[in-house]
């Protein structure tokens, strides 16, 4: 029998696009044997006492936490993230496997009346879950399914994206170095047609959390159909950030910039419709004008740089197809030269159904829409097959409720940019996904509910 053809990934700095390393990519006969040896070491761990369990996951968080800055250093390399929100996305790991490891021991079922006995339900973990995380944040997002997964009782096989697969390798070695059964927390880069498919469709993977497109995600979600494998599906967004004329203008043009220009624009939840009312609309551009402008983008390492570089070559030709040179706008500057850059950009005077306003750039690329008045902009906020996030800014709370209430999308923030926070949930509405992560009740998505009736009958 002939051995199956190993790939090998190649990991380019974004910066400057030199290469930092070769990975080997995983084969279906790897997440034969991972699934394998993930199902051994969970049998084990869900024995084990729930604060035994929450102990360990409490020292991979202190590990993970003695190790900060490698991490930190190791994500600026491989994903171009600025040194600051690198170290914000390894202490990001730090805090979702804390927040965990409380939930375990409070994992609780429920006692519901009956008549003639007792009825309790009893909360039991799937199995062994398959995470397959994206480059844009490679580490917190891999651990937002990873901590919860674990703390309820579950082994997890992380397959990384194949441009960001040095920190979830990391993470792999920081587990065992804290103490972590062998086999509970594996790591398998590799591709998504290859590895990824083979562990949607091994029959020994119970869920799959799967954080990327629209259009991988419902090819995943018809895969695992088929099997009735769950799924928890984060997927594309096209999010609004509607500015009311009453709201504070100096603020929210302040704020803007970094609601879609943070990660340089690959983020679900970037804000890249500025709907203004049509009375400040002047006015906010010139307000936004110079703020764009004075974005720094540049080196990630710099702790002054506001901006990094796109994720690839791919990446910033997709971008690139959305500005045509006869669009108008405001621009930003970026570095010339070796790196993957394109400048922060708001496109004005566009059509409201033109691509760059409805489709998903994954870029430094907002538009601004005028609106007339309250019911105009719910329309507007609405017209998108996605529903993942946005913003409103206004003074008036009676607005502000109705809006939220009206604006169809997981996550809504009112004066305010933001979306995630490890102990909330967070989830999309329509294309944007299917399930929610984080919050109060992550762990009971990484559980079956069983319900036991004892009679007390004689």
């Amino acid at each position: 029998m002939t051995e199956e053809r190993r790939e090998l990934l190649q990991v380019l700095n974004p910066a400057t696009e030199e290469l930092v390393a070769t990975v080997p990519a995983a084969t279906p006969a790897d997440v034969d044997a991972a699934v394998a040896r993930a199902g051994a070491a969970q049998r084990g761990w869900a024995a084990a006492a729930p604060a035994d369990r929450a102990r360990l996951l409490r020292r991979f968080a202190a590990v993970v936490d003695d190790h900060i800055e490698e991490l930190a250093r190791l994500e600026v390399t491989e994903a171009g993230h600025t040194i600051g929100n690198a170290r914000w996305e390894a202490g990001n790991v730090r805090d979702l496997l804390d927040f965990a490891a409380g939930g375990v021991e409070r994992l609780n079922g429920r006692q519901i009346p009956v008549a003639g006995g007792l009825d309790i339900t009893i909360l039991e973990p799937l199995g062994v879950v398959g995470v397959i995380a994206p480059w844009n944040f490679p580490m917190p997002i891999a651990a937002w399914a990873t901590a919860p997964a674990l703390a309820a009782g579950n082994a997890v096989i992380l397959k990384p994206a194949e441009t960001t697969p040095l920190t979830a390798l990391r993470l792999a070695e920081l587990a065992l170095e804290a103490g972590l059964p062998e086999g509970l927390f594996q790591v398998l880069p590799g591709t998504g047609p290859v590895a990824g498919n083979a562990l949607v469709e091994h029959p020994g993977i119970a869920k799959i959390v799967f954080t990327g497109s629209t259009r991988v995600g419902k090819s995943i979600m018809a895969k695992c159909a088929g099997q009735v494998k769950r799924v928890t599906l984060e997927l594309g967004g096209k999010s609004p950030n509607i500015v009311f004329a009453d709201a504070d203008l100096e603020a929210a043009a302040a704020a803007a910039p970094m609601s879609f220009l943070d990660n340089s624009g690959q983020d679900c939840c970037a804000r890249t419709r500025i709907l203004v009312q049509r009375s400040a609309y002047d006015r906010f551009l010139e307000l936004l004008a110079p703020a764009i402008e004075e974005i720094v983008v540049g080196d990630p390492t710099d702790e002054r740089t506001q901006m990094g570089p796109l994720i690839s070559r791919a990446q910033l030709d997709r971008v690139r197809s959305y500005v045509t040179d006869d669009l108008e706008g405001i621009r930003g500057k970026a570095p010339e030269g070796p790196g993957f850059w394109f400048p922060p950009t708001v496109l004005t005077g566009v059509a409201e159904n033109a691509p760059c306003a409805v489709e998903e750039i994954f870029g430094p690329v907002a538009v601004v829409l005028p609106f007339e008045d309250e019911a105009d902009a719910i329309r507007l906020a609405n017209a998108t097959e996605y529903g993942l996030s946005g913003s409103i800014w206004t003074r008036d709370v009676g607005r502000a409720l109705r809006a939220s209430r009206a604006v169809r999308a997981g996550n809504l923030s009112v004066n305010s940019h933001s979306s995630v926070r490890y102990w909330t949930p967070f989830g999309g509405y329509q294309q944007s996904g299917l399930g929610r992560e984080l919050g109060p009740d992550a762990l009971t998505a990484f559980t079956e509910t069983k319900n036991v009736f004892l009679s007390t009958e004689a």
